[in-house]
């Protein structure tokens, strides 16, 4: 049980009579002060201002977790020292507005907390630490500078200046428009990293779809039939490939129909696996694939032989049947999704993204305003002002106040 504010060692001192140093965990009974019964032995920790998640001061009381201890202590805490429950996030909240975590890492805890694979934890690490707010400090730190050296244009315009200004100015926001560029090049894969991959599975009526996605998922998820048609609609199952979240979409068999369904069915297969990330197509035995499969094939799309079990002399088969060839299908669709994620992008949510796409425009305009004579430096200068404030939304600094309540909504209690 986390107990954080400026009360917070008062409260606790209550329960139990004495506190620990700072710091220094210690057992403890924690008893009701208003009968003496005991509600539990903990151990005990105290945070400082300076040493704590939230920048208060908090205790920490670690107990053996029973549920009716927990009511016990929690009732205690709200009725006998005045205490209130935190809202979802309120703690992460509190540390954020104390200036112990900015908003992007702020956004890393919260993808930290609902990471179902390994790279979804390695990215929301990375920016949980505060690498995407270390780069926008570099970034603001050159804009600042040039924003200064467009002051002094600008203030001291009749007298004398070094040589070479404006062309420092340019040079510092080139570079800073190259980098920001090369984090936003990647920033489409690096989002799928944190929401998931969409890998469509498509092929003709039959050729196995529906048991081969029931086999990678361990589990009958997909009805399945000798009857052609069978699947109508998209069947979507969540994959953890090679440590990648992957969303693996059974479509309905693509072929001509008179039946009204199936044709939506076959309408609607096409536009997610277009909208899709990656297309797996399965085709039958020596036919290859119909007109209408190859329209919607793209060129990093794989394609396997079905019912390799059925067939074994086929190259890049696969069976739902017997499982013959998946582990090679897995394979190579980790190799295709892995080459759509450039290494150590940290803009991981459309927000970031938006922002730093107006900050390269707004950057790019500067850039002209200064390069006619010297006419419109007034105009780069604001600019500039409004490309440092775009930056400082991405770390919570300006801005974003709208955000927060959404953000916190993924928040447990406690947190």
């Amino acid at each position: 049980m986390r107990v954080s504010g400026p009360r917070s060692i008062e409260a606790v001192e209550r329960l139990t009579g004495t506190l620990p140093p700072w710091r220094m965990m210690q057992t403890r009974t924690v008893r009701n002060p208003a009968d003496g019964q005991t509600i539990d032995h903990a151990l005990v920790v105290c945070f400082p201002e300076d040493g704590s998640f939230t920048g208060e001061i908090t205790v920490e009381i670690q107990g053996h977790g029973s549920i009716a201890a927990q009511r016990l202590l929690m009732d205690t805490l709200s009725t006998e020292c005045n205490l209130t429950l935190a809202e979802p996030g309120e703690f992460t909240r509190r540390a954020l507005q104390n200036g112990r975590l900015d908003l992007s890492q702020v956004e890393g805890l919260a993808d930290l907390i609902n990471a179902e694979t390994s790279e979804q934890h390695h990215q929301a690490i990375r920016v949980m630490r505060g690498s995407l707010a270390e780069a926008v400090d570099r970034w603001r730190g050159s804009l600042v500078r040039a924003a200064a050296l467009i002051a002094a244009s600008i203030d001291f315009s009749d007298e004398e200046l070094p040589p070479g200004l404006v062309g420092e100015v340019l040079s510092l926001l080139q570079t800073v428009t190259v980098e920001i560029t090369g984090q936003l090049s990647g920033a489409k894969g690096a989002e799928r990293v944190r929401t998931g991959f969409e890998v469509a599975l498509l092929g003709a009526p039959n050729t196995g779809k529906s048991t081969l996605l029931n086999w990678i998922a361990g589990r009958e998820v997909a009805l399945t039939s000798d009857t052609a048609g069978t699947t109508r609609d998209v069947i979507e199952v969540r994959c953890d490939i090679g440590g990648l979240p992957v969303t693996l979409m059974d479509t309905a068999g693509v072929r001509e129909s008179a039946d009204p369904i199936e044709r939506l069915g076959v309408r609607r297969a096409k536009d997610r696996a277009q909208q899709a990330d990656l297309r797996v197509f399965l085709s039958e035995y020596s036919a290859g694939l119909s007109d209408d499969l190859e329209s919607i094939r793209q060129r990093a799309d794989l394609v396997f032989s079905a019912k390799s079990d059925l067939y074994p002399d086929v190259v890049d088969g696969v069976s739902g049947h017997t499982g013959d060839g998946v582990p090679q299908l897995l394979a190579a669709i980790e190799g295709r999704v892995t080459e759509m994620i450039t290494p150590d992008t940290l803009v991981i949510r459309k927000r970031h993204q938006d922002a730093l796409s107006q900050a390269v425009q707004n950057l790019k305009d500067v850039e002209e305003n200064l390069s006619e004579d010297g006419l419109f430096v007034d105009l780069a200068a604001e600019q500039l002002r409004v490309t440092l404030q775009t930056l400082d939304s991405v770390v919570g600094k300006v801005g974003v106040e709208d955000l927060l309540d959404e953000i916190f909504k993924s928040f447990c209690l406690g947190k």
